[in-house]
Formats: structure tokens, C-alpha cells, sequence
């Protein structure tokens, strides 16, 4: 839809709803009068005076809203077209039907079910509308956006294609260097092979003749081999029959060998058995003396140990001997006794006695 368009059908909407509320609030103004003259000619006198009051109050402020909204709004000219007219129409007409059954209910049973059915009816009719519209404008701004989407996939597409396309056109050129790298391989590659055939077939023909020279070659060396075998094989033969005649007498010779050595052999044994009892003899009077021997040893060790003993103890008495005799003397005890002179005497000889002494207990 052209934004021109939607413009001026928001604005029109919006003319028409402010339109419609001054129509409703104008009615519903006829409709609290009527009903407040209703309800004043069934209520009797004395009990009329509160509602009256209660309900001049009520439409005297709903008066004033109305007039400060009538006239806080600003004014703007509005075009009178037939569909509004006939929009008019229709909602005088809808507001007259509900004001006669809600009159006629009221005068009934003295309750007005059908005015606010009417209300919560035309209540739920504007939120449809209003739902429908805000539907209207999420679909306008989804269609909006998958209209980019489309774009931005159309231009991608294109980018796209294009990339693939260079690229169809980068490998189609790729393919025709590889084609023409590929001849040239080819050819190149046959050239080649022909020329390593015709080489190789060079190198076989000499092979050849290499390999028949050498056979040639190998015969001749062959039919000499096998002379030089017959004249070996010839002079082994004579060797063989030497080498026979000499093994037959070196058997001989070692026939008669063995026998005079086992002669010997016997003999010698025959020695050894008589040199051996001879020899166990001689070990056994060598044992004899050796115990003689140590016998002897040991009777002079004991006689040596006897007589150091037995010199000991005579000097061991000798000096015993003596220190009693000294200690006799110096105490005088019994009939020994000395005159001063001897006794001066006898000290000096005591003293000489005594360095003799250290001197012998010395050496």
C-alpha cells in the first residue's frame, strides 16, 4: 500500500473516533437525564429528594468533563463524506435502540443489564478493531522486513552467482592451461618414451654381444678347466698309491712300535710298584725319627725350663738368706751384736752390700 494512503486513512480513523466519543458521551448525557426523570416519576415524593440531588450532581460533573474535553481538544476541520455520515447514522441508530430497551428495562425490572451488555459489546468490538489494526501493522512491518530480507538474499544471490560464476570461469581457464599442460606432458612424455626405447634396445644390443663374448670366453676357460682336472686328477692318483704304500708300512712300523713301547711300559710299572713299597718304607721310619725327634726336643725344653726354675729359686733364697741376716744385724735381735765400729764398719759394708745388690738385681 502506498504511504499517501495510510496517512490519511490513520487520520480519517482517528477523526472518526474522536467523532464517535463526542456522540457517545453526548448520548450517554440524554440517557442519565431521561433516566434520572424516570426514576423521579416512580419514586414517590418524600424519598426522591436524595437520588434527585445525587443525580443532578453526577450529571453536572459528567457535563463539565464533557465541555473540558470538548473544548480542551483542538479544533480541526473535518471533511464530511457520505460514509461518515452514514457511520453517523448507524451509531445514532445503535445508540437510540440501546437507550429505548435499557428505558424499557428500567421501567420493567429497574435495572439496565442491556446498556452495559451494549457497552462491554462495543468494548470488545473496538479492542477487535484495535487488535486488528495493530495485526494490520505488525504484518505491514513484516512484510516491510521480508522485503528487505528478500533484497539482501536477492543481492547476496547475485554476489553469489557471481562468485561462482568467476570462479566457473577461473576453473574453465584452469582446465585449459591443464589441457594444454596436459598435450604438451603428453607429447613431451612420448618423445621420451621413444627415446628410452631406442636407448635401452642400443644397450641390449651390446649387452648381447658383451654376454656372448663371455661366453665364448667362459667355454674356452671351461675346456681348460677340465684339462687341468684330468692331469690333477692323474697326479693325485699317483700321490694316492704313494700315500697307500706309505700307510702301510707306517702301520706296520706302528704295530711293531706299540709293542715293544707296551714292553717298556710294563716294565717301568713293574719298577714303580717295587720303588713305591721301598719308598712307603722309607716314610715310615722318616715318621719314626721325626717322633723321636720331637720326643727328644721337648725332653730338653722341659729340662732347660727346670733348670732356669731351679736357678731362680736359689737366688731368690740367696737374697732372702741375706735380708734376714742384714735385718738381724741393724735390729740386733738374739746374741748378733757389734761394737760402734763394726757397727760403723758394718754400715759401710752394709751400704757396699746394698749398691752389690741393686748392681746384681740390675744385671
Amino acid at each position: 500500500m502506498p504511504v499517501q494512503y495510510e496517512i490519511k486513512r490513520s487520520n480519517s480513523m482517528k477523526k472518526t473516533k474522536a467523532i464517535n466519543l463526542e456522540e457517545k458521551s453526548l448520548d450517554r448525557l440524554a440517557e442519565v437525564s431521561r433516566s434520572s426523570k424516570i426514576s423521579s416519576t416512580l419514586l414517590p415524593r418524600e424519598d426522591s429528594k436524595l437520588p434527585e440531588i445525587r443525580q443532578e450532581g453526577q450529571f453536572a460533573n459528567e457535563f463539565n468533563k464533557m465541555q473540558d474535553h470538548i473544548f480542551k481538544k483542538p479544533t480541526m476541520q473535518t471533511i464530511m463524506t457520505p460514509e461518515t455520515m452514514k457511520k453517523i447514522q448507524m451509531d445514532r441508530q445503535f445508540f437510540s435502540d440501546v437507550i429505548t430497551d435499557t428505558m424499557q428495562e428500567l421501567q420493567n425490572s429497574g435495572t439496565f443489564t442491556n446498556l452495559l451488555k451494549a457497552l462491554s459489546k462495543e468494548k470488545e468490538n473496538e479492542m477487535h478493531f484495535y487488535e486488528i489494526i495493530d495485526r494490520e501493522e505488525k504484518g505491514r512491518k513484516q512484510i516491510k522486513s521480508l522485503q528487505k530480507q528478500l533484497l539482501n538474499a536477492k543481492k547476496e544471490r547475485q554476489v553469489e552467482v557471481q562468485g561462482q560464476n568467476e570462479y566457473i570461469a577461473h576453473l574453465k581457464d584452469q582446465l585449459q592451461e591443464l589441457k594444454a599442460k596436459t598435450n604438451m606432458e603428453n607429447h613431451f612424455m612420448k618423445k621420451n618414451t621413444e627415446l628410452q626405447i631406442s636407448q635401452t634396445q642400443k644397450k641390449c644390443n651390446k649387452t648381447e654381444e658383451l654376454l656372448l663374448e663371455e661366453i665364448e670366453k667362459l667355454r674356452l676357460k671351461t675346456e681348460e678347466e677340465n684339462r687341468i682336472h684330468m692331469e690333477i686328477e692323474m697326479f693325485l692318483k699317483k700321490e694316492q698309491q704313494k700315500l697307500e704304500e706309505k700307510l702301510e708300512f707306517w702301520m706296520e712300523k706302528y704295530d711293531k712300535d706299540t709293542e715293544m713301547k707296551q714292553n717298556e711300559l710294563n716294565a717301568l710299572k713293574s719298577a714303580k710298584a717295587s720303588d713305591l713299597t721301598h719308598l712307603q718304607d722309607l716314610a715310615r721310619t722318616l715318621r719314626e725319627y721325626e717322633q723321636v725327634i720331637i720326643e727328644d726336643r721337648l725332653e730338653k725344653e722341659k729340662n732347660r725350663k727346670k733348670l732356669q726354675q731351679d736357678t731362680l729359686e736359689l737366688r731368690s733364697i740367696i737374697k732372702l738368706q741375706a735380708w734376714w741376716r742384714g735385718t738381724v744385724v741393724r735390729k740386733e735381735i738374739g746374741s748378733f751384736r757389734m761394737p760402734k765400729k763394726d757397727v760403723d764398719d758394718s754400715k759401710d759394708s752394709k751400704g757396699k752390700g746394698k749398691d752389690k745388690d741393686k748392681r746384681r738385681g740390675k744385671k
